[in-house]
């Protein structure tokens, strides 16, 4: 049975039996099959079956979400962890931190429109200000390897700070590890960042409801097509930089124009589709996507179609996707769109009730397909 095909059944299911709620028990039809056994799928416990780490566990999609959820989320189990949020909310003598950590082993280490060392500032203040925070101080581990050029490393560290004047933010402590030649790649970062969160809004699925508007501050996949193109392994040209940006400024905007934003997400590894499925899942709603809707620029439509890659997949670095109150959506895009980092920001779709746990796209064809978390890892090392 194809994707799409299960779409339509599961729309026609929804349409003919209504909420899942006021569903009467007795036999199922077909399309209703179709629904339960993705429902009860979604409900098994995560449960990591390789034997060995693959390049799927670091995608950000299904194989990613299996380990953290099924390993890390079992050996550290709390509640702040379990929420799977870009950053830990966290109080403190009555003042609400956000905290949060990322490592970056992007390949090649300098590509148009950035480096490994504006990305790892730009990436770990956009977890923090997704989470509502205003960032504050990031702290910056590197893994060197024997023979890494000193003028190489000298670059990383001057467009780091470069990043973090940007930002608004200072790198405050780190730590430095050197491996013999071979046992690295060049360089490594680990970063990790604090911010206060000083707007009295709480972000999260358990706030998003049927009605409410997905909207995304620019367009796609900017990222992720740089990163393998710059690789030089594939004979295609195209005009295109990464969007790695930090994200505070739009995000302030959006929140004075929006004050019922439900959640926000950084649309990194995994891309806007992992985001939606995880919004999905994790608040037990269906979204809708309108495929003409989502921005993409064509060199990055062009570029997936000859890789065979959707672009809702491919990582951004300077992008986000935001939930809100559908009657805000409007002036939520207006907001982002007068500032500079948000001027292709677009509503992509809406929160339904049913069918819960899943993302519909509708095409650009006319038909609706599902949307799934990432499978496997079509781009390695993006971020």
């Amino acid at each position: 049975m194809t994707t799409e095909r299960t779409a339509e059944w599961a729309e026609r299911a929804v349409a003919e039996a209504g909420p899942i709620a006021d569903r009467e028990p007795g036999p199922l039809s077909p399309e209703q099959q179709v629904l339960h056994r993705i429902e009860r799928a979604r409900r098994r416990k995560p449960k990591v079956r390789e034997n060995r780490i693959t390049l799927a566990h670091g995608a950000g999609g299904k194989a990613t979400h299996t380990l953290v959820e099924g390993l890390f989320v079992e050996a550290f189990r709390n509640p702040t962890l379990e929420a799977l949020d870009d950053a830990a909310v966290l109080s403190v003598h009555g003042t609400r931190l956000a905290f949060t950590t990322d490592s970056y082993v992007v390949s090649p280490l300098f590509f148009p429109g950035g480096d490994i060392g504006d990305l790892a500032v730009n990436g770990t203040v956009n977890d923090l200000a997704v989470s509502g925070a205003r960032p504050l101080y990031l702290a910056a581990g590197f893994i060197l390897e024997e023979g890494f050029p000193v003028a190489d490393l000298q670059r990383i560290a001057t467009s780091m700070a470069r990043a973090a004047d940007r930002a608004g933010v200072q790198v405050v402590t780190g730590d430095t590890k050197v491996v013999q030649r071979g046992k690295a790649d060049g360089c490594y970062i680990n970063t990790a960042g604090v911010g206060v969160l000083e707007r009295p809004v709480t972000l999260g699925t358990p706030h998003i409801r049927p009605g409410d508007a997905v909207v995304v501050s620019g367009p796609i996949g900017d990222h992720g097509v740089t990163i393998m193109l710059a690789r030089g392994e594939l004979d295609i040209e195209a005009d295109l930089a990464s969007d790695t940006a930090p994200l505070p400024g739009l995000v302030d905007a959006l929140l004075d124009a929006a004050p019922d934003v439900r959640l926000l997400r950084d649309a990194t590894r995994g891309g806007v589709a992992t985001i939606l499925n995880e919004v999905a899942q994790a608040a037990q709603v269906a979204v809708v996507v309108d495929e003409a809707s989502v921005p993409v620029r064509p060199a990055v439509t062009g570029a997936c179609e000859l890789l065979g890659i959707d672009p809702l997949y491919v990582a951004c670095e300077g992008r986000f996707v935001a939930v809100v109150d559908g009657t805000q959506a409007e002036a939520a895009v207006a907001a982002l769109r007068a500032h500079r980092l948000g001027k292709g920001a677009a509503i992509i779709g809406r929160v339904a009730a049913d069918p819960p746990g899943i993302v519909l796209l509708r095409t650009a064809f006319g038909g609706t397909r599902v949307v799934d978390m990432l499978v496997g890892d079509p781009l390695p090392r993006i971020c």
